[in-house]
């Protein structure tokens, strides 16, 4: 995200004598670099408080704290992370806590995760340790959910019926 200029680092020097200028490297110099057409997974650092839904058609880390829902291609919740709120994602890693429903073709949660929701997946892995209290369903496309209303079967309402009006009570004798 952010470089040191190597203005004024020692290092090769140039032809003239100067320091050579970070401008100089060529671009696959560069550990941070990322492959062109691919962006860098965006990293939500451990000091870092969202209050509001976050959506990307890329990668996430989080590893702060989220209140709000989630979607993105690929999202990696951090063992230090605590997310508040629905998450959705093509793939789903889970190291740290997520407080409500998790959406996602692959969901991972490995031995540090803490989930209290529901799981809704296409493919699913629970290593030892890891802490689940929600419910588990599978489906053949679990992002298809959120997009569109779902509306209860018509088979499912109950119809109405008049109530049948009492007897009047006839005194015995």
């Amino acid at each position: 995200m952010f470089s040191k200029s190597r203005v004024n680092e020692p290092g090769p020097k140039q032809a003239d004598g100067e320091a050579k200028s970070w401008t100089d490297t060529p671009k696959h110099e560069g550990a941070s670099a990322a492959p062109r057409g691919k962006a860098a997974a965006s990293i939500l650092s451990s000091d870092l408080t969202v209050v509001g839904n976050l959506k990307t058609t890329g990668d996430i880390q989080v590893e702060g704290t989220v209140e709000g829902d989630i979607r993105a291609h690929l999202l990696t919740v951090g063992e230090s992370a605590t997310i508040r709120g629905e998450i959705v994602a093509d793939d789903i890693v889970v190291n740290g806590r997520v407080i409500g429903r998790v959406r996602g073709l692959k969901v991972r949660l490995t031995s540090t995760a803490r989930v209290e929701g529901d799981i809704i997946h296409k493919t699913i892995a629970i290593e030892s340790g890891a802490h689940f209290e929600g419910s588990v369903q599978r489906q053949d496309d679990p992002l298809q959910q959120g997009k569109k209303a779902i509306a209860p079967p018509q088979s499912a309402a109950p119809t109405a019926q008049p109530a049948a009006a009492p007897k009047p009570a006839t005194p015995t004798e």
